[in-house]
This record gives structure tokens, sequence and C-alpha cells, in this order.
């Protein structure tokens, strides 16, 4: 018979796909709870048969698409099967060493061998860092890299790198000879968000490169969606030959051509969120055994203490309310201390949540 901690570890293995367990609250993956809204979903549902039989268009249709949604020339911005067919395609254009912070997002450092990485271990116990915290590191004769990847706000510590400090990096980067990769997927979630994605500053500064996962900010994970945006044009028509032809779907292109007509929406979830993040937070507070960090993303860094670990804390909220959440313990710069990644849901969940911890208060 499976226990408890064989079931959270197969769940985990899953790496998505939860329709098929619709008893569990998924606490693992990250989403807007308040965004895509019901009159989008009605569009998909009209269109769903003629999606369904129809071929999407090619890449230079759906550059076209992406460039009217950011604003930017159709030739400085590519679309992917998700943010991660592109960070696959970024990582092979560096021939040299890269720099990554950590603990961070490990998809950029893994599609590099490990003598190729030079890592900037963050050493604040809540895991914030500056932009002089990483050009102090990198500007190191030792440490000096080729390409350098940010996270911002950073997954999953949540830290965030205000406008006015990234636009100090891109200039040291570009100083330095150093490419710079910015991946902005959750900047949305901040109090005061903003973009790099602007075909001013990305043509000014071709060593800038952004990129920017639909999924996170908009909802909809299932569409496998992602974009990035670099005033490299040399570097993006070469992207575009190498992921695969007909790389996103119908469904996926249907939503980049409807997507600016729900803009006032997703203002409006934006404002939603914002309040229940603070909400959770103060809830989340009273909990002696967990320690869990601010954020400006949407989903709090969280460590576990004594009498629980991790695997203890997982199993507990799946048994009491079939809660699914990530067990960040294992990532690097946690130097063997037990933390969780929290998902910000709606407030129903989000109590059902905290009624799991309540359970468990000694």
């Amino acid at each position: 018979m499976k226990t408890t901690r064989d079931i959270v570890k197969e769940l985990q293995n899953c790496y998505g796909g939860f329709w098929r367990y619709p008893e569990v609250v998924d606490y693992y993956y990250l989403v807007n709870p308040y965004f895509p809204p019901t009159e989008l979903a009605d569009e998909f549902k009209k269109e769903f048969f003629n999606l369904l039989i129809q071929y999407p268009s090619g890449m230079r249709v759906n550059s076209e698409l992406a460039a009217r949604n950011f604003g930017v020339d159709a030739s400085m911005i590519v679309v992917g099967n998700g943010a991660s067919e592109l960070i696959s395609s970024l990582m092979k254009t560096v021939k040299g060493k890269a720099g990554f912070a950590y603990p961070s997002f490990e998809e950029y450092p893994n599609r590099l061998p490990v003598a190729r990485r030079v890592p900037f271990y963050v050493k604040d116990k809540d895991f914030r860092y500056t932009v002089d915290d990483i050009i102090e590191f990198y500007g190191a004769q030792e440490n000096h890299v080729e390409a350098l990847t940010i996270v911002n706000p950073d997954n999953p510590s949540g830290n965030i790198i205000p406008r006015q400090d990234m636009l100090r990096l891109i200039g040291w980067a570009e100083s330095c000879g150093v490419r710079l990769f910015i991946d902005e997927s959750f900047i949305d979630f901040a109090d005061e968000p903003y973009t790099l994605i602007d075909s001013g500053l990305l043509a000014e500064h071709p060593n800038l490169s952004v990129i920017k996962s639909i999924s996170k900010a908009y909802g909809v994970p299932g569409l496998r969606l992602g974009v990035l945006a670099s005033g490299d044009e040399e570097m993006i028509s070469w992207m575009k030959k190498d992921v695969a032809i007909w790389n996103i779907n119908s469904f996926a292109e249907f939503y980049m051509q409807i997507a600016p007509k729900y803009t006032e929406q997703f203002k409006t979830a934006y404002s939603k969120f914002k309040q229940e993040r603070n909400r959770f937070f103060a809830a989340l507070q009273k909990y002696e055994f967990l320690r869990v960090l601010p954020t400006q993303a949407n989903y709090f860094l969280a460590e576990v203490l004594p009498p629980y670990t991790t695997v203890e804390l997982a199993c507990r909220l799946y048994e009491s309310q079939k809660v699914l959440v990530k067990d960040c313990s294992t990532k690097k710069a946690f130097e063997g201390k037990q933390y969780i990644r929290i998902t910000i849901r709606t407030e129903e969940d989000n109590n059902r949540f905290l009624s799991g911890l309540e359970a468990m208060k000694q």
C-alpha cells in the first residue's frame, strides 16, 4: 500500500497534469489566480472545434502577434512553446562561462555543464540581493562570465531589482562585454511592475535578452507560451530557426490574437491578487513552524522550522487538505535547511491551506 509520502512524491514527479487528480489543490505550480476571465474562456469554447482541426500559423505570423502584444518589432521577438523552449535555445548561444544567482530557477544553469557555471550564492538570510552585489561579484576578474542570468523577481525567493537599478546593470554588463539575460516572468505581480521589453531599450543594448513566460502572469500554463525579446536580431533570427516549425499550437496562437482585448481585466486581476497576497502573508505569520519571507511575486518562500521538516509538512498538508506544495530544500544555496515554496491562490484556496496549517499547531 502506498504511503502519503509515496503519493506526494509521485504527484510531484508528474510535473503537472493535475486535471487527472481533481482532489489535489495545486500549491506547487505558479499561475495567476484571478486571470484569465470567463469571457476569454468563452471565446475559446466558441472557437474550440475550428482551433482543434486547423493548423497554427508559422513563426512569422506568431512573431507579429507577439510583437503587437509587447510593443516591439517582430524582428526583435521569438515565440516559444513555453519559456522553457526558449531557455533551451538561448543557452545554446552561450559558448563560454555563464553566471547565475542561487537560489534561483535552475532551468537556466541546467542547460550548461557544471564547469561552465559561475554561481553567485546569496548569503543574506532572506535571500535578498542587489545590483551592487551582482556587480561586485562578477566584476572580479576570477568570476568574469560571457553571459549572466537574472530572474526578476527571483524564483523562489521573490527578491526584486527595481527598474533603475536594472538599467544600471544593463549598462555595466555592456561595458564589460557580458550578455545579460533577464527573466521577468513574475514582474507583473510586483508592487511596481515594469518591463524591459521595450524596442528603444533593446535596440540600444543588443547585449540584453528578456524572457517572459505567459503562463505565470496570465494564468494559462496549459497553452505553453513564452516570448524572448532582444535587440540582437541575428540571434533572434537564429532562434526562430532553432525551435521547431509550428512550435506553438492553434490554441496558443488564438490566445495571442485575442489577449489585447482583456487588458483592463488583467489590471483588475492584479489589484485583486495584490490584496490577497497581503492578506495571506499576514495570516501565515502566526505559525511558529514557518518563517515566511516577503515577496514581489505570486509565491512565498518559507523556511520550515522544528518540529517539522519539509517532507513532514508536505505530507500533513496533503493528508488533511489534499494540498500539494513544492519542497525547495534540495536547491543550491539553502545549505541543507528546510524550505518550501507556497503558491498564492484565491482567498478560498488559501483559507484551505491555512486550515491545514492550523491542524498542525501544537
